[in-house]
């Protein structure tokens, strides 16, 4: 596991080298990908998805729910070796396999994800047959809270709690914006803890930005025997004073040179 400080440099690297990118294809879900930023990081450099460096695989499933968002593991898997160099570097040409949604053609991806309030489903039946299978693998499933709207995503916290799968392990990237607005204006998730602990679930409220808090709500889980889920507390736009808390950063927009010079030494 990386100290906190470098798990923090990383994040902003990780952030810097996405609007690198992002800045090239002039395309993406920036704020989206940078609230969730920290979370991953977490996950992944702070050893809570196990890896074989011999085979360059990644032993649990990580899949991200808000495929709009996916990018925020391209970084991370190029510097794993599961993504090669060539595809990042190359990435914004047609023959690139990166894309701004995330597939499974993608190393290292374990979903085909975009359209909203699938993944924990997913996840579900991929932890259920890994229980029954007697295989040893954790299922992570990152959505955004805008799926707390999408009938499915209580459906599936009802059969993952049903068959107490404790593999599964669920973490909600609460930055309170959708592409309407902010979340309590269009229909209001509140209290989010008591609903989703009332269907049986382990629900544990985090600050999604702060890597103390996200590596003990981590550890905290690995040795629970319910279905968990983390309330992670996030910015849209994390990192930039241009994009937090900004609902038209939901999309890429067009930027001043001023604003662009300004988010770069941001990020330095």
């Amino acid at each position: 596991m990386k100290k906190i400080n470098d798990l923090e440099n990383l994040a902003k690297k990780y952030r810097r080298d996405l609007f690198e990118k992002l800045l090239v294809i002039k395309q993406g879900h920036p704020g989206s990908i940078f609230s969730m930023m920290d979370i991953v990081v977490t996950l992944y450099h702070g050893g809570f998805i196990r890896f074989d460096s011999k085979k360059k695989k990644f032993l649990d499933k990580v899949l991200i729910s808000k495929g709009h968002a996916t990018a925020a593991l391209y970084p991370i898997l190029r510097d794993f070796g599961v993504l090669p160099l060539n595809e990042w570097n190359d990435w914004g040409h047609k023959s690139s396999l990166l894309r701004v949604f995330g597939n499974i053609s993608i190393p290292g991806i374990d979903i085909t994800s975009g359209s909203l309030g699938h993944c924990i489903g997913a996840g579900a039946g991929m932890a259920l047959s890994y229980k029954r299978s007697g295989i040893d693998k954790k299922v992570y499933v990152v959505i955004s809270e805008g799926e707390l709207y999408e009938g499915s995503t209580w459906e599936a916290l009802l059969f993952a709690q049903h068959h107490n799968l404790d593999n599964l392990n669920v973490i909600i990237d609460i930055n309170s914006l959708i592409i309407l607005g902010n979340t309590q204006d269009c229909l209001n998730l509140d209290p989010i803890k008591d609903k989703i602990s009332g269907l049986g679930v382990n629900c544990l409220e985090v600050d999604g930005h702060n890597f103390s808090e996200l590596i003990s709500s981590f550890e905290k889980i690995k040795s629970t025997t319910d279905v968990n889920c983390i309330l992670a507390k996030t910015v849209k736009g994390k990192g930039s004073s241009i994009m937090e808390n900004k609902k038209n950063w939901h999309y890429w927009n067009s930027m001043t040179e001023e604003e662009i010079n300004k988010k770069k030494r941001e990020l330095s």
